[in-house]
This record gives structure tokens, sequence and C-alpha cells, in this order.
């Protein structure tokens, strides 16, 4: 028999002893087909894999070396979309502390959690939650999570922040430092790739003033019914890049050439999602690809995503006029962050009232 009483947290339901998951959180019977158990998916080495770029490599002060690393970076952002970082510059001692202390808030009675709960319905987007109201396709996610901006650290709202543990906001605000660091030094070798100057892309999302890095800690308790649910649905990043962190438990996929493709667990890796803002400042050439998040019944996943975005209004994304040509004319009108989010959604609804087996987009 399926429940039908929703706790307000995945937590609670997954900690109160249910054998059967509630109806909302059972996705439609075309996407059951593909959910498999994700720790047999991980140990497959067969078929295409995630590509591991070395960022040492792309800053190298050796031409030949830098030349064929941003090679590489090229291959795995127009054809993948998304790569395993290794070598970045982040010391694993600060990840470390990062995940800690996400770990360490998590670990909190709910209680706890609550208080710093936010109000989706009040406009107060910052804070704990879950995703209470019914999505377009009228299913619920298996995770609850802690969403907050990071940087720049002027416009941060330090007051929803976890107070426990103490080291929460100075580990995650010395991490979101080094992402932005990070950031420009990505977004100045994918200047490269398309053949614009380097600060190029930096500059066309903000710049240091205003890109923004949205930190939300997704926490994916174990699930009784891994095989009916998704922790997150299929979806592309509406950001310029996402990087994320996790406890080293599988459940990332990826959609690839028609098939779903788990990512394997790198140590000392972040790994790097390109979203829909620089598919279409590179008209198309860089890939925001569909992903989701798989869920089990052994081992609770966290993982710790930053989005780079561009300010809502500020800018008008469309592609740069040096991508766009007679024979490649622009793929996408210009908008605002704020419209493109608009228009995302509406998609998302038209697709939920006409459905297809895969989704296409977020």
């Amino acid at each position: 028999m399926v429940a039908t009483v929703v706790p307000s947290r995945v937590e609670s339901l997954a900690s109160s002893g249910i054998q059967s998951i509630p109806k909302e959180y059972v996705r439609p019977q075309e996407e059951l087909t593909s959910i498999g158990n994700i720790f047999e998916e991980e140990k497959n080495q067969e078929g295409p894999q995630v590509p591991t770029i070395d960022i040492k490599d792309i800053a190298s002060e050796d031409v030949e070396v830098r030349a064929k690393a941003i090679e590489k970076l090229k291959e795995a952002v127009t054809t993948w979309g998304v790569m395993h970082l290794v070598n970045h510059g982040i010391s694993e001692e600060l990840t470390d502390r990062v995940k800690k202390a996400g770990e360490v808030f998590f670990q909190l009675p709910i209680e706890e959690k609550e208080k710093y709960a936010n109000d989706q319905a009040a406009g107060k987007i910052q804070g704990y939650g879950s995703k209470l109201a019914n999505n377009a396709s009228g299913q619920l996610e298996w995770e609850d999570y802690f969403f907050h901006l990071a940087f720049p650290e002027e416009k941060r709202d330090l007051s929803c922040w976890p107070r426990t543990p103490s080291d929460y906001i100075p580990a995650t605000s010395e991490y979101a430092k080094e992402l932005r660091s990070l950031a420009t030094k990505i977004l100045s070798a994918l200047s490269l790739v398309l053949g614009v100057e380097e600060g190029r892309l930096e500059k066309e999302v903000g710049g240091m003033e205003e890109l923004l890095l949205q930190m939300k800690i997704n926490y994916y308790p174990k699930c009784p019914q891994p095989e009916l649910a998704l922790g997150v649905e299929a979806h592309t990043d509406v950001s310029a890049l996402t990087f994320i962190l996790h406890n080293m438990v599988p459940g990332l996929q990826l959609f690839y050439e028609g098939k779903w493709v788990t990512a394997k667990c790198v140590p000392n890796s972040i790994i790097m999602h390109i979203g829909d803002t620089l598919e279409i400042l590179s008209n198309g050439k860089f890939k925001s690809i569909l992903h989701r998040g798989l869920v089990n019944k052994e081992k609770v996943r966290i993982s710790w995503a930053v989005f780079c975005e561009p300010p809502k209004d500020k800018i008008i994304l469309q592609p740069l006029p040096e991508v766009v040509s007679e024979s490649e004319p622009a793929l996408f009108p210009p908008r605002t962050f704020a419209q493109h989010l608009q228009y995302k959604l509406f998609k998302k609804t038209q697709d939920v009232q006409a459905p297809v087996i895969i989704p296409i987009d977020n």
C-alpha cells in the first residue's frame, strides 16, 4: 500500500521506518525503466566516461602544455559540458572543512535545522528547505537542502547561514573566495576556446562585482525504494558554471549520446558543469548537459553545488557576435537571466502537458 501523508522533510520521512515511499515521490513509468542501482552503475567501466581536466596544465607557463590542455578542455565542453577538475588549486584541507561543516549541520536535530527554514511563499529563498510544492510534473524529489548566496561577500546575508558548527561560516566563506578565483581561470580558458580575448566571458557574466555564487547543499537521505525515486529530476543548470563537491557516494548521472552515464567518484576532484548561460553565450558550442541525481538505500549522499550566476536583470544574455555568422545564425534570442528562468519554467510546464520520454529541458 502506497503511503499518502508526506512529512515536511524528506529526512523525517526516511527515518520514520517506512518500507514504501509516498506516491508523490514515485517517478512516471517512462522514467522508471532507466533508474538502476547506482553502486552497480558506478562500477561500470564500459562505455563513455566523464572527462577529467587538469587545471594545473591550463595555467601552465609552458605554451605547448597549455595549448594541449585548452584543446582537451575544448573537447570536454563541446561534447560533454561536464568534467572532473583535478589539480584545481583548492586545498583538500579546505574542501574537507566545507564538507565536515555541511555534514555536521545536517546531523543536527530537525527542529534545530528548522530555525533556518526558508519561506518560498514569502519570497525568502535562502535557508533550509525541501521541495514541498509540487513541481510541474507533480513529482517530489528525495532531498532536503540548504541554500544561500556565498559570494560576493558584501551581498551575503550571514543571518541565514548556520551558526552550528562554528566553522561553517569561515570554511564556506574561504571556499567561495577560492572558487571565485577558479571561475576566473576557467572563464579565461573558455574565452580562448571560443577565440575571444581572455577576459571576455567573465565580463559577459557580470565580472567580479556582479557574478553571484549561490551555495546549495543537497542532502539525499537513504531511500527504501531507490528504484522508484530521484534525488533531483533531469534538468540543465541555468548558471554559467556549477562546481560540485560530494561525500564520495555516487548519484550524479549525465544524459550523454542518448543514455544515462554515471559519474565516477574521483578523489580530490571538483565536478564542473557548463550551464545554460555559457551555452547561450557560445551559441550552443558549449553544452549544458541534462543531468539528474539517483538515490540509494545504503548511504546518505550529500553534495555541495555552487552555481555561478549572472545578475538577474543587468545583463542581456545572447550569443557573442564573434560566434554568430550567416552559416551559424544565433540559436538563442536576447534575454535577461531572469527572462531565461521564466522561459525555462514555462517550457517545463509545456513539456509536462505534452510529455516526452526523455525531458529536454530543466
